[in-house]
């Protein structure tokens, strides 16, 4: 007998087959019991006649308790209702561990107790489809630089000094030495530019701020390109078509989960490039007459300002040409204005705000050092930064997108707290 996973249960049609699930919920009248099973890949419904199955088998059917795991024989027959067109007609269940009261029943939860209880609650259909859709994102990066012919390139987490050159960080002790959680790999992601040309990084990175929003994580998943000869307006483009070709993946492969989530998917497929873009000049003046009467020139935008911004469009949108001063040292100027610089943030829509920062890199060596002092940086902590400007410097552009965020905005999740497995907060080390 074969032993298979529900996601592949459309192929076996008419055969008995052997899963290996857990129990997610059931109801049963006097003659008929319904088992909701999940394996992981899927949800699937299990169904035992008593006519049929028997008065032991209905018995241990009716018996089992939510999250108990078994081994679960059945014929696998359609049902067009079914989110994967099928069903499963029990024939015999092998229980492998009875579950003791799991906490995570289907009423309503607090958010609290369901965070305490984060271990389990992964479990749930809403939080296995995020998870799937974040997968799938994961997926389709890999796919998108492979596809552009960027390398792979892993920069430390422990370093030696600050990337935005800002204090929040956490510290901690490198043997005799400070040492720092990287908030971003992008100034070794610029060397590793320097030898490989495009270059892609994927890992963790740490930001001590004491935020609650729901955009906020203190812990949290960047993916962070590197193009040398790069310059900013051939960066957007990149950013552009990165981010459509994740949207559309996640549309393309993920069409049970966003339906389980009940996300508009109309708002995804209209994401496409070219997206709009608009400068900081613009966006203040936008804001100032839809009554932001709080902001002013040289002031960052906070999270009314982006969504103000954000729902003006049903697209995600470019703000390009921020001010110097609000700015890290790294940037390169506008060449036509010395109080802006070639960066830009990427709004998604739906007020998700920022999902990607970027900017043209300088590449002048005498403007480096200068910046860094003017930011007030150790320069010796940055010796080998600016080595890159005197060695074959060139021109070139990157940028950083933030998985969570995004993932909350494809799937439409609440708070950026469901879009990674154990989320790190402000007040939440655990699980």
């Amino acid at each position: 007998m074969k032993k298979i996973m529900i996601q592949d249960m459309p192929n076996h049609i008419g055969e008995t087959v052997k899963l290996g699930a857990w129990l997610a919920n059931k109801r049963s009248s006097g003659k008929i019991a319904f088992l909701q099973l999940r394996d992981g890949s899927g949800f699937v419904q299990g169904i035992v006649v008593k006519a049929e199955a028997g008065e032991e088998l209905f018995a241990k059917a009716k018996g089992l308790t939510q999250e108990t795991s078994m081994y679960v024989i059945g014929e696998v027959t359609k049902d067009e209702r079914s989110t994967f067109g099928c069903e499963l007609q029990v024939k015999d269940i092998e229980i492998i561990h009875e579950a003791d009261n799991f906490p995570i029943t289907p009423k309503e939860h607090g958010t609290e107790f369901l965070m305490d209880n984060r271990h389990l609650w992964l479990r749930s259909r809403k939080q296995h489809a995020i998870m799937k859709i974040r997968n799938e994102i994961i997926r389709a990066t890999y796919n998108f630089f492979n596809e552009n012919h960027f390398v792979k390139v892993d920069p430390p987490i422990l370093t030696g000094s600050a990337p935005e050159g800002t204090s929040e960080l956490f510290h901690t002790k490198y043997f005799d030495e400070d040492a720092y959680l990287s908030q971003s790999g992008q100034l070794y992601m610029e060397a590793a530019a320097m030898a490989l040309g495009k270059v892609f990084s994927f890992g963790p990175t740490f930001r001590a701020e004491k935020s609650k929003t729901r955009r906020h994580l203190i812990e949290f998943w960047m993916i962070e390109p590197e193009m040398a000869f790069v310059e900013h307006d051939e960066s957007l483009e990149v950013q552009e078509q990165y981010v459509s070709y994740i949207v559309q993946s996640v549309l393309k492969n993920c069409q049970i989960e966003l339906e389980r989530l009940g996300r508009d998917t109309a708002k995804l497929e209209k994401i496409k490039a070219p997206f709009p873009r608009i400068s900081y000049d613009e966006a203040i003046e936008f804001l100032h007459k839809e009554g932001f009467d709080d902001i002013k020139w040289g002031d960052d935008f906070g999270s009314p300002h982006e969504t103000a911004i954000a729902e003006h469009y049903d697209m995600p949108v470019f703000i390009i040409c921020y001010p110097t001063a609000i700015k890290p040292f790294y940037m390169q100027p506008h060449p036509d204005r010395d109080d802006v610089v070639l960066c830009a943030d990427l709004i998604a829509p739906e007020g998700y705000g920022e999902i990607i920062g970027g900017s043209e890199r300088i590449h002048d060596y005498e403007l480096m050092k200068q910046r860094i002092k003017e930011y007030d940086l150790d320069e010796d902590a940055y010796a080998w930064y600016l080595d890159l400007r005197k060695q074959g410097s060139v021109p070139h552009s990157g940028f950083g997108l933030g998985l969570e965020r995004t993932v909350a905005w494809i799937s439409g999740a609440e708070h950026v707290r469901e879009s990674i497995p154990f989320p790190r907060l402000l007040n939440r080390l655990y699980p």
